[in-house]
């Protein structure tokens, strides 16, 4: 391993770091929490004690030490190579902005020499992500309130259902076990890890109420491609997983097991560290132990928000000096799903794929494919009026406008409050991308950028009906605004019949008849055609299949065993057994030419094409003409209202 620095340090630091008249010693009192946090700080820097002080004392710029695993000196180099390279951008677009600045003709070579370093800039961009969007290990945490220890190595152990937790069981009636792991226990003695951590319990008296915490489980996932990249294997991440154990929760009967592949079939690799909850043994005060709790015998571990930034530092360093892909989990993620919403999900998802298999199997087409939890709904709410609105008035007003969603600010935080509940969900549980800060710099983006080219001016609206909306408990505001919109609709709907020369009730009505024929009609031209092109594409199928494995049928007409041939062509015979069954159900003996099959797809393809347009040309004035008819009638009922009112 080699130590390097991404920007190196002047050279007048080192004389600062490492000085070679050392003789005078000056000693200084601090604090406990001075000496903790110092010591934090030197190792999340990756420097020592003195060498943070002397180039605090100078002024010296402090930069993070990296530590280089081996390979790492080219992903290294070519960060550099690459902020190098944006530099040079930078300095020639700023030569190119003096020129034209100053009076500068614009000639081709200069429009060729932008475009080049355009193309280098968007090379810079895309280049990184392809270093470090290949690094993910994660550390995860679970507390656990269950009394029964041995639940918890049965866990690691047998194979268990992914939504029910209950053991999985054989044909005998008998747990099965997982068909690998790797399983060793800590600071157990001579017992097991249920009977060391009972003992625990009874020496020091705790965990008898029902809401204490037995035990805590602590996740380490490495990244599936470790195992071909970086050639980490079962025993390398159990080795690792010890060390992690040994050096982080001293003290506590443990359990570490490492099994080969994730829940959800990822094929990570991953370690499962349990601890008891009681130390049994004091052990010696780290920097990063605030309390008594964290080193003394007797005391309950606690996973609060320092000891769990300690363990991602850990899982970094860790996974750094193995040599495996990492990213930095002190950082936030773009949308944060938490356990129990993954697993609503998946719960979700799997009774969503029971019912549309019952639909399909009714003939009745699904209406959803994939579930989704009310948190990601309204991630994807909050996503579309965000990307559309330029201040946060205009954000929350649309949000509210669209889909019912109420936005709040407590404490420089955000909250939100979906349609139908009434407790709001902080944007911290649904992601970075919805906390202030972000919110607020997409919104400055939005409104840096140039506007998008506007709709169509011939489209319309619907009239709103006013008085329901008020009795909705709608605000004066709305109602302003609500007339406006009716104003604006109705001068739409005016233009747009003057435009057609429908403005007789007869000639419109006689207008819509006309376009529902020619809809009708040309939906089921193309619906024929759409079936025959299939029947086209499922004809040249079968001939393909059949004209392929053709041979095969007849080699096993002759083959000495052919049980053991049709076993070694299964699949060839079934689809050669499939195409003649297709054959016959069509009553085809003579089979046509591909290439006659595939100039009459082609021939329905531009039938198809030329009816759908005329379907879609008369679908589009349809539906302006029936909602121009709606507004028409909306505005003089309203109109007849108000009269007799008066």
């Amino acid at each position: 391993m080699t130590e390097t620095n991404v920007q190196p340090i002047p050279s007048n630091s080192q004389h600062h770091d490492t000085p070679n008249n050392k003789t005078h010693v000056i000693k200084f009192r601090v604090t406990a929490e001075e000496k903790t946090s110092l010591e934090l700080t030197c190792k999340l820097l990756n420097l020592s004690l003195s060498t943070f002080i002397r180039r605090a004392i100078h002024n010296v710029k402090i930069e993070k030490t990296i530590i280089v695993a081996g390979g790492g000196e080219e992903t290294l180099t070519a960060v550099s190579t690459l902020l190098a390279q944006c530099s040079k951008v930078g300095s020639n677009l700023n030569q190119l902005a003096r020129h034209f600045n100053s009076g500068g003709a614009d000639t081709e070579q200069i429009r060729a020499k932008i475009l080049d370093e355009l193309a280098d800039l968007t090379a810079f961009r895309c280049t990184p992500r392809k270093f470090w969007v290949n690094c993910m290990a994660t550390l995860k945490h679970i507390a656990s309130k269950n009394s029964d220890y041995t639940a918890i190595e049965a866990y690691l152990v047998y194979q268990h259902d992914a939504f029910t937790g209950k053991q999985l069981l054989d044909e005998h009636g008998k747990p099965k076990l997982r068909d690998s792991y790797l399983l060793d226990t800590l600071e157990c003695g001579d017992f097991s890890f249920a009977t060391a951590c009972l003992l625990a319990n009874r020496k020091y008296g705790k965990n008898t109420q029902r809401d204490d915490i037995k035990s805590h489980q602590y996740i380490i996932s490495f990244d599936p491609r470790d195992a071909a990249d970086n050639g980490l294997t079962m025993e390398k991440a159990q080795a690792l997983g010890l060390k992690f154990c040994e050096e982080n929760f001293s003290g506590h009967p443990a359990i570490v097991c490492t099994h080969p592949d994730g829940h959800n079939h990822s094929g990570n690799i991953h370690v499962h560290i349990v601890i008891g909850s009681i130390r049994t043994r004091e052990v010696e005060r780290k920097p990063y132990m605030q309390k008594p709790r964290d080193w003394q015998e007797g005391m309950k571990h606690s996973s609060t928000a320092q000891t769990m930034r300690h363990l991602r530092v850990e899982v970094m360093e860790l996974c750094e000096g193995a040599g495996l892909y990492q990213i930095d989990l002190l950082n936030g993620s773009k949308e944060r799903v938490s356990e129990a919403e993954y697993w609503a999900h998946r719960r979700g998802q799997m009774k969503l794929d029971r019912e549309n298999a019952a639909l399909n199997a009714a003939g009745q087409p699904p209406r959803q494919k994939k579930f989704e939890t009310v948190k990601d709904t309204l991630r994807k709410q909050i996503s579309s009026v965000l990307y559309r609105t330029t201040s946060f008035e205009d954000f929350s007003d649309k949000l509210m406008q669209q889909y019912g969603i109420a936005v709040k600010e407590s404490r420089g935080r955000l909250s939100y409050l979906p349609a139908g509940r009434t407790k709001f969900i902080r944007a911290k549980h649904l992601g970075d991308k919805f906390e202030k800060e972000r919110v607020l710099a997409a919104l400055q983006a939005n409104a840096e950028r140039k506007p998008k080219v506007q709709s169509k001016q011939d489209t319309i609206g619907k009239l709103i009906d006013i008085q329901s909306r008020m009795t909705e408990g709608k605000g004066i505001g709305y109602k302003r605004w609500l007339t406006k919109h009716n104003l604006k609709v109705m001068a739409q709907t005016v233009k747009l019949l003057q435009e057609k020369g429908l403005t007789d009730e007869d000639a419109l009505n006689q207008r819509i008849t006309e376009l529902e024929t020619k809809y009708h009609d040309s939906l089921a031209v193309v619906k024929d055609l759409e079936g025959r092109m299939k029947a086209n594409n499922e004809l040249r199928y079968h001939i393909a299949a059949y004209t392929s494995t053709k041979n095969v049928a007849q080699q096993l007409k002759t083959a000495k065993r052919p049980a053991a041939f049709e076993e070694q062509h299964r699949a060839e015979l079934t689809a050669y057994r499939v195409a003649a069954a297709y054959f016959k159900a069509n009553n085809l003996t003579k089979l046509p030419s591909p290439k006659k099959l595939e100039a009459e797809y082609a021939q329905l393809a531009s039938e198809k094409a030329t009816f759908y347009e005329q379907y879609k040309e008369a679908k589009e004035e349809l539906l302006k003409l029936k909602t121009a008819k709606q507004n028409v009638a909306s505005f003089f009922r309203e109109e007849d209202q108000t009269q007799q009112e008066r």
